[in-house]
């Protein structure tokens, strides 16, 4: 294994822990159960469960989007990369175990936990991918990347199994798990904390807080210098919209639309799992091999595809089997997606910029990923969650679209 080849193998193993232990977070809470189980029990009905996930999708990305910057030049700055990574760790742990609490009707308890947890979760994975430009380098940067992706679904997939083991998936059962992602969370960040090296922090000032908005000012007189920067970041805001649009709905679309069971979709996330790690394993190397660029592609077209067939799917009787093929396709390239965007993004960006750059790789990640699930919401209450996947496929296409206009040479 390449592993064995790297004199900082435990620091990158330690590094690719935080994705083992951050991934059931995205795998149950996000997608698979707690935002089901949010529209079907504790909101009124449906549409309306669904419009007001979609809101809190969109609050988690405005927010984001105007904190990891800023959030990111003070960490250049002051050398605060491991106390914001940690902070929002323990904010993340907490507020998805008092997930807990809200029960049937409590729409707003429920969503404002959330947003907190979500939010904490986005920020948190900010300042470990900028860890990932310290830990390669060129030659490895895509295994590197894609090994960590690959542990994150590792960790999600033993997660489900274990919440398969211990509970039952009734109301109880369900809120009892968030207690279990908390844990799991505190429990397997800690290697990351303790053996991933970070530069010494020096004592915060007022000082560190204004020239954090100097830097944010000259990096973005810089971004125009990078132009190829610039062109993935627009590309990537779009099919990534698509991503997270899947990863916040694709669960109670199974539930509302295709009638799987709790049981069920808890299965299927147990999957789709293993397809990501698979995915996230292979295009580890595969990237390596044939390039960033055409992995990428690769990735985008199936995605597509795939989300078309769930379009598909609720016209036939094998709806269940047909939603289940495009899952396992979804499942395969949605490791691969991200960990490719990461390690371009490292590859791209100047290693005296690497938190600020990282900073606005989750700004236009996140500068319009409200929309996706917004957009979702609204087709949803006044047409259909079927007709509302359009939303997805047209992010997707465009963004691929918009991709494949950069020069990469």
């Amino acid at each position: 294994m390449f592993l064995s080849k790297l004199k900082n193998k435990k620091e990158i193993i330690s590094w690719s822990f935080y994705d083992f232990a951050n991934q059931p977070f995205t795998t149950i809470i996000v997608t698979f159960i707690y935002g089901a189980f949010f529209t079907s029990v504790i909101a009124s009905n449906e549409s309306t469960g669904t419009l007001w996930w979609s809101w809190g999708i969109a609050i988690t990305a405005i927010i984001v989007s105007i904190l990891s910057p800023i959030l990111g030049a003070i960490a250049d700055k002051g050398g605060y990369r491991k106390f914001f990574l940690i902070l929002f760790t323990w904010i993340c742990s907490i507020f998805s175990i008092l997930l807990y609490f809200p029960q049937s009707g409590d729409m707003l308890f429920a969503l404002s936990l959330f947003i907190i947890a979500n939010i904490s979760f986005e920020l948190g994975s900010v300042f470990c991918n900028s860890y990932l430009k310290d830990l390669s380098e060129q030659s490895n940067v895509g295994k590197i990347s894609g090994f960590a992706w690959g542990l994150g679904f590792t960790g999600g997939l033993l997660a489900l199994f274990l919440c398969l083991s211990l509970f039952e998936l009734d109301e109880n059962g369900i809120r009892k798990i968030n207690i279990l992602v908390g844990i799991w969370f505190l429990i397997f960040s800690i290697p990351t904390f303790l053996f991933v090296k970070d530069r010494k922090k020096e004592k915060f000032t007022k000082r560190h807080f204004l020239d954090s908005f100097t830097s944010i000012k000259i990096t973005f007189r810089e971004l125009v210098k990078h132009k190829i920067i610039v062109r993935f970041l627009i590309a990537r805001l779009f099919f990534n919209d698509g991503l997270i649009t899947i990863f916040a709905l694709g669960g109670i679309y199974a539930v509302d639309t295709l009638d799987f069971s709790f049981d069920q979709v808890m299965i299927l996330g147990v999957v789709l799992n293993i397809a990501a790690g698979i995915g996230s394993f292979a295009f580890g190397y595969l990237e390596d091999l044939i390039g960033v660029k055409k992995s990428i592609n690769i990735s985008l077209l199936v995605l597509i595809f795939s989300t078309l067939l769930a379009f598909i799917a609720p016209y036939f009787t094998l709806k269940k089997e047909i939603f289940w093929i495009a899952g396992v396709l979804i499942g395969l390239m949605i490791g691969p997606n991200q960990s490719c965007s990461r390690s371009l993004m490292a590859q791209l960006t100047p290693k005296e910029k690497t938190n600020e750059f990282f900073g606005f790789f989750a700004l236009t990640g996140k500068a319009t990923s409200f929309l996706g699930p917004l957009l979702f919401g609204i087709v949803t209450i006044n047409f259909s969650q079927q007709v509302a996947l359009w939303v997805v496929i047209f992010l997707f296409l465009i963004g691929f679209i918009l991709f494949n206009r950069i020069n990469f040479e």
